[in-house]
This record gives structure tokens, sequence and C-alpha cells, in this order.
């Protein structure tokens, strides 16, 4: 079925790791799916009996996408997908899916503190709301319509009044905003806030109500940059990103940092390039609230999603670049990432379509955030290296591509720590690494199979043979692009030495990788797709399920008139689609939950829902986007939730 416009209390997806009995509960449902006396005799039959059928294995019965005979599918997030449960016993139990948001975007949520606060609002270095002054009379608080990276997380001293179940909280950041009242581009130019989100979570039905919205404070870390993907440490704290990482050599000139620098500071010059393209870490407090610290040691790049290994030391890190790398970094310590070593692949064999390429680490460096926090707080750019654009017919230069474009680079005498660390892209492009990959983003781990997946949203210019970005040596060679993408599969093994022959102290090491999932491009359908409908398309955000044994896959917004999250079972190899967001809007936020109390949640939210595309969205523009705007503030606002189960959910109790 079709969700309502974001609306409507409906029941959770229940799923527990406990032995034994299976015990079916009734769920609360207002859609129009009322349980009937055969779910009744379900429940009667089977509610904690000794003799009831375990959880077995769980697959999904695909959702068609929508099509104009249905414009107000297109115009929401819509579900008609189904769960299916298989039991010990042979038989299946089948839960239509929905989805549930939290809030949109621009809302006014409670404060608990007796007031409200706005949803995704932006707050400069002093935590004074940032005004959009742009249409005189309607002046306002910018907010975000980009929700991206979301955590779900409990506490076991939870202490938040007004919850009268059990306490949830929800990190929700928001990437940017992207336009102001006027219209303009405000891409990259206010600093993105991270909102906790403390839940209520009814015992009965599993369903999620917000209590309290409580804006972090970043005024210590310098604000954020363009925060993407996100994910859930193994110690429950939320790991952000500061994705594309502001040029420390041209930022000075540069009007997005510029503006940037202005809406933080009130001022062009105050903001520093190098306190920005790190990892931010929230912790959430008892009481809702939280606190952030940025770890400065794990490479200043294009982060996207990182993920932290069950060895609790090993992160493995996307790069959203043109002409990016697959790093990693492993921590001197179980459970902080305030030092460590920071390494990026180098490709041993040529990594294709079809093959799978062996890779080897170069080490670039070891380091404590403090001290590389201390170089980015004295050092200026040229204090590092020289990079210039043009050839300089220098032998002492070293020719480079980053983000698709020509460079020649030198480094200064002494500053391989400040390059590795501050200068990422071109020190890992000086000592050989395979700077080829194009929008590496979301990554996530199948700890059973010991594989981790890479999304790559686009595959093109640095990774197609003859591309001007491109070179043999890196061993990232495709034939043709395929601008819808693919995911990208690491086996996970341990032993392995870096090129210089030293032991990485880690279990969890990538070791060869290969090609999981490919998009295909099409010429524009009756739609507009410019992908396959059928595959996925310039996927983003990953996210793992151990229990489902499913891979959650989202869509970026470039190739599919509305994108998708899709659920691709490892086992049995079948890829299904889930959910559908607006159209022109971008699946994000993913983030899925094994167990909270006994429940099973997928978090899912959108961006810029109506983000028009003249070559994708032609076809439907006209129809669609008075719908949009009537869904979602004018256009301005965007919707953080999950997918649910309805009518009924289950729960397997021991």
């Amino acid at each position: 079925m079709t969700s309502p416009i974001e609306s409507g209390s409906i029941t959770a997806v229940a799923l527990t790791t406990r032995r034994k009995a299976l015990q079916w509960l009734a769920g609360a449902p207002l859609l129009p799916l009322g349980m009937g006396s055969s779910a009744a005799a379900l429940l009667a039959a089977c509610g904690g009996s000794d003799d009831a059928a375990a959880f077995e294995s769980a697959s999904f019965t695909p959702m068609a996408a929508p099509t104009l005979a249905n414009p107000a599918a297109m115009a929401t997030t819509s579900v008609a997908s189904q769960l299916n449960v298989k039991l010990s016993d042979g038989t299946t139990r089948n839960y239509a899916l929905a989805y549930q948001p939290f809030f949109m975007t621009g809302d006014a949520l409670p404060d608990g503190k007796g007031g409200t606060i706005v949803a995704g609002g932006y707050y400069d270095i002093h935590n004074q709301p940032i005004i959009d002054r742009s249409v005189p009379g309607q002046e306002r608080q910018f907010f975000s319509d980009c929700p991206d990276g979301s955590s779900l997380l409990k506490l076991d001293n939870a202490n938040v009044p007004g919850v009268k179940g059990k306490a949830v909280f929800a990190v929700v950041q928001f990437e940017y905003t992207s336009k102001n009242l006027a219209g303009a581009d405000t891409y990259g130019t206010l600093p993105s806030p991270i909102g906790v989100v403390t839940l209520d979570q009814d015992q009965s039905t599993g369903k999620l109500s917000v209590v309290k919205y409580h804006n972090v404070d970043m005024s210590a870390l310098h604000g954020l940059w363009i925060t993407c993907g996100a994910s859930l440490s193994p110690w429950n704290t939320h790991l952000s990103s500061e994705e594309y990482e502001p040029d420390a050599f041209t930022a000075a000139s540069a009007a997005q940092f510029k503006a940037f620098s202005k809406n933080v500071y009130g001022n062009e010059t105050q903001a520093n390039p190098y306190h920005y393209g790190h990892l931010p870490e929230i912790t959430v407090n008892p009481d809702g609230t939280g606190s952030a610290k940025k770890h400065y040691c794990l490479g200043r790049i294009s982060h996207e999603l990182i993920q932290v290994m069950p060895d609790e030391r090993t992160a493995l890190m996307g790069d959203d670049y043109t002409n990016g790398g697959l790093f990693m970094f492993v921590a001197d310590r179980a459970r902080d990432l305030s030092s460590g070593s920071l390494y990026v692949a180098q490709y041993q064999q040529t990594l294709t379509e079809t093959s799978t390429a062996t890779m080897a680490w170069i080490h670039l460096g070891h380091a404590t955030s403090a001290e590389i926090e201390a170089l980015a707080n004295t050092l200026k750019p040229t204090d590092i290296m020289d990079s210039v654009s043009a050839d300089p017919a220098d032998p002492s230069y070293t020719k480079v591509y980053l983000d698709g474009r020509a460079a020649w680079v030198r480094l200064k005498p002494g500053m391989e720590k400040a390059a590795a660390f501050l200068e990422t892209h071109r020190y890992a492009n000086l000592v050989g690494a395979s700077m080829a990959f194009t929008k590496m983003e979301g990554t996530t781990v199948n700890t059973k199979d010991k594989t981790a997946y890479s999304a790559l949203a686009n595959i093109q210019a640095s990774m197609v043979q003859g591309n001007a970005a491109w070179s043999a040596s890196r061993n990232i060679t495709f034939q043709k692009a395929i601008v819808a993408g693919g995911v990208v599969e690491h086996k996970l093994g341990s032993g392995v030495k870096d090129t210089a022959g030293t032991a990485i102290n880690s279990e969890w090491v990538p070791q060869h990788s290969h090609m999981l999932l490919l998009g295909e491009d099409i010429a524009s359908d009756v739609l507009g797709n410019l992908s396959n409908p059928e595959k996925i398309g310039s996927p983003d955000n990953l996210k793992f399920s151990e229990k489902l044994r499913t891979l959650f896959i989202g869509e970026d917004s470039g190739n599919h008139v509305n994108n998708f999250l899709w659920a691709y079972n490892v086992d049995t190899k079948v890829l299904a689609r889930v959910l559908s967001c607006p159209a022109g809007a971008e699946s994000t936020g993913l983030h899925s939950v094994d167990e909270i109390n006994g429940w099973t949640y997928v978090m899912s939210n959108f961006q810029h829902a109506g983000d028009w595309n003249t070559n994708l969205h032609g076809k439907v523009r006209s129809v669609l986007d008075p719908l949009i705007k009537a869904n979602y503030k004018n256009g301005y606002g965007a919707s953080v939730g999950y997918l649910t189960a309805t009518p009924s959910q289950f729960k397997l109790v021991g």
C-alpha cells in the first residue's frame, strides 16, 4: 500500500534474537488495514506458547516503482512492499510495510524546557539562530531540507521527563539547505546542525514519538562543514562526517567558503579550512542532550560514512570525491578514535567490472587528534606543500589528479605528517595510492562473513579507461562509465602487512575487492529515468542487518525520477525495492537497527524533494511540483522517520 502523506500512527517491526518462543503481539493500526479474525486467532494460538516456531529468516516482497498513474505516490514517501518471515516449522508470516515520520524539518518541536525549537534549524558559533533575510517581511530561521545521517540508540540510565514507555534517542544530522526564501542556492554556506531527539517508545507497539529535540553545541568544533552520512559506533556514539573538504589553497577566495565563514563567525575571513573535513563524534547524554568532539587524525578527506569494525578499533572510510581513495584508520585503543594510524589502499591488480583485485595498504602516518588540531591551528597550506594547477615544467613536482582536475604538487621538507592528515588527498597521490574512485560513499560491514561493502554513486571519470582523470597505474579501470554506479564488496582478514613490511594491528583489513552490484544506464524512459528502475541507481547510503542478512541500499538523486530504498539479501542474492522517496529527493539517513528493547527499525530520511533536473524530471515536473510543495512546506521541508510494519508486529521472546 501507499502510505498517507507522512502521517498516521503505524506499528513498528519488532525482532529480537532470543530463543524458542514466538509471541505475536497485536498492533494498533490506524491505517486502512484492521486486524481481522485470522490475526486474532493467530495471537490466541501462538502467544507465549513453548511450542511456538522460532524465527529462521526474512525476505522482502518488492514494490513496483510509482508512476504517473498515481502521482500522489510519486510526490511522497510511498511504501507498498512486504516483509516475509519464515519460521522454523516451515510456515511464513507476511507483513505489509509502511513509513512513519518522526517530524518534518521546520516543525516546532518541544525543547524539554517548556518551549519549542525548529527541527533542523541553523545556529552560528554563538548558538544564535541564523536568519534567512532574503525576502523582506518573511524573515525566519534557516532550517534544512536535507536531513542525512541518523543513529538510533538507547541508554540504560536515560532520564527525560515526558517519556511514558522507554526512552530511545535519535541523532540526526543535516547536510545543507538547498535554497533561501528568495530561491538562491545556499549549498555549503551554513554550518551543519546535529540534533538529538528523545523518542518515547511505546512498549506495546514499538511506535516512536518525539518528546524532546536538542540542538548540539558545535562552537568548540568551529561549526560543522557539510555533514553527510553517519554510523552508530560499537560504543553507542554517533559518528558524523564532513564531506567535500574545502581546498585550503583556494578557500580564502572561494565565495562558498567566505559565505560559510560569514554565517558561522559574522565575517568572511575567520573560518580556517583546516578545521573542516574531519570526523565529528556525538555522545548522547541521559537527559536527551548531546556533546560533540572532532577527530583530526582520520584524514582530511571527503568523509561520507565510516564503519567501525567489531574490534572497535578499525574504521573503513569512503571518500566521496573524484580521484578518491579507500581509507582505513586503526585506532591505538578500542572505543577511542583520538589516536591511531591512517592507511590508504593501493590495488595490486586491476579492479574492473568483473575482476577481483587484491590490494596493499600504504601507511600514511600515525598521529593524535590533538597534535593534528594544533597543526591545523598554525599551518598554512603553503607551509606544507606547493600545489599549482598549471604545469611548472619542474621535475621536482609530481602531476596528480584532484577531484578530476590535474595539479602539480611538491612536498616541503619534513612536512610528511602535516600532509598526511591535513592534505590527505594530495599526499596519498604522492605516495602512490589508488586514487581513482569516483564518489565512494557509504560503507558498512557484514560481520558474520567478514565482508564490507562500499557504495559507488557513479562509476565515471577517473575510473574509466581513457578519461582525462584516469591513470592506468592506479589499477582501477572500467571500460565505460556507469553513471548509475554500483556496490563494491571487500573481503576482510588478518595478518596483513603494509607496503613497508610492518604488520597492521587489525583482523579486519580489506584484502581484495570486486563489484557486487552494478546499475544500468538507459536512454530516457517514459518517466524520464536515466538508469534501469529495476536495478540500483547511484547507491549512496548502505547499512547491513545481521539479523535479516540484508544489505539496505539508499539511492542518490541523479538517475531515477524517484529514488528508492532497496533490500539485497546476501544469501539469496535477491534485490527488492522496499520504499520510494518523493520525486527529486535523495534517500538518506539509512540506519538498520536489529534490536532496541526488543524492536527492530530501519531508519530512512530523504533530502530536497522536488530538486528538479530538466533531463531527468522534464516529463513529470509539471504534475508533481505542486504536490511536492503542498506536502513539504513549499519544498523547504523534508521528513525524518523509519520503515514500519502493519497491522501487527512480531517479537521473539524467550
